[in-house]
């Protein structure tokens, strides 16, 4: 099969289209034939070589897949060969074919296809668990997004909006922020001219907002603690903006603040598992009806990855870049 290789830790170059064996599969697995691949922030870390596989992981980038099961291992009881489903991976997914945990398989939503499909995994499991698990959004709550043109971001803000809360987000233009309001978002601030903190305190009238999903890290911190209502909720899945912070922990104690956050890759199958049936209950009917969408901004060919990584580095798409196999 092809594969894409991080050759060594670096530039997009550093992305190369190599022959590769298909992988083997375990009992517990199922081997993908892979039609689409999502790119995400974490392949663009990895390939920089700031982002390590977990153990037993593939080498090959790429954390989510959509495509037909290929073959099934001896205790697989829930797919069969031919079924379509998309599929979060601890890694592997830019490939013609990608081994998956059969746990972490979803059908292909009804109506979706193959393409917008491997939108799907990585955000929608990240949203879900960080926002309405960790977060334990509710309905008539509110939520500011930042980073909402991103795969995260616009699957955020629609699902958020399509279960009754109050949607915010952060964006870096007006084209940025006008795409965030067509999906759901009832005010997107431009962080490059407008205090997100002051926006936020007039757009709530003082009393702030129930929820920060948050991928900036410490560069934002201080400015999110102080944008919480009482009892609200920070969760951080990223770090673009630093990892260390020094803070004033006033706020949390006043308002009784929850800090938290987390990683998906390195989790266990079963963790995962746990949440694909959450999505499967909760989330599913929402991308059959239309009411949430997957937004891709461009899709490349396998073998452009590199040209994918240099848009994803660049900030100028607004949604998901996919990757396309040839098989």
């Amino acid at each position: 099969m092809i594969a894409i290789e991080i050759r060594q830790p670096g530039e997009p170059e550093a992305l190369v289209a190599a022959e590769r064996p298909r992988p083997s599969i375990g009992p517990d697995e199922v081997l993908i034939k892979v039609a689409a691949a999502g790119v995400n922030r974490p392949d663009v870390l990895q390939r920089r070589g700031f982002y390590p596989p977990p153990a037993g992981a593939s080498d090959i980038p790429g954390l989510e897949v959509a495509g037909r099961i290929d073959e099934v291992g001896a205790n697989v009881r829930t797919w069969r060969v031919g079924d379509e489903v998309c599929a979060l991976v601890s890694g592997g997914g830019y490939a013609e074919f990608c081994a998956a945990p059969a746990p972490q398989c979803l059908p292909i939503p009804r109506g979706m296809d193959l393409i917008h499909a491997a939108a799907v995994p990585e955000t929608t499991f990240t949203v879900w668990t960080n926002v309405f698990d960790r977060g334990r959004l509710l309905r008539g709550e509110s939520i500011l997004i930042h980073g909402g043109t991103s795969g995260i971001g616009t699957t955020a803000i629609q699902l958020a909006r399509a279960r009754g809360a109050r949607v915010f987000a952060t964006a870096g233009s007006a084209e940025k922020c006008a795409a965030c309001e067509a999906l759901g978002a009832e005010r997107a601030i431009n962080y490059r001219d407008t205090d997100f903190m002051t926006a936020i305190r007039d757009l709530t009238g003082g009393r702030g907002v129930d929820v920060i999903l948050d991928i900036i890290g410490a560069e934002y911190l201080q400015r999110n603690l102080d944008s919480l209502a009482m009892e609200g909720r920070l969760v951080h899945i990223g770090q673009l903006g630093g990892a260390k912070a020094q803070v004033n922990l006033t706020p949390i104690l006043r308002n009784r603040l929850w800090l938290t956050g987390s990683t998906l890759r390195a989790r266990a199958v079963a963790e995962k598992g746990v949440i694909a049936n959450a999505v499967r209950e909760h989330v599913w009917p929402l991308y059959e009806s239309g009411e949430v969408r997957p937004l891709i901004h461009k899709t490349f060919p396998l073998r452009d990855a590199s040209e994918a990584h240099r848009m994803m580095e660049s900030s100028a798409h607004i949604g998901k870049l996919i990757l396309i196999t040839d098989s």
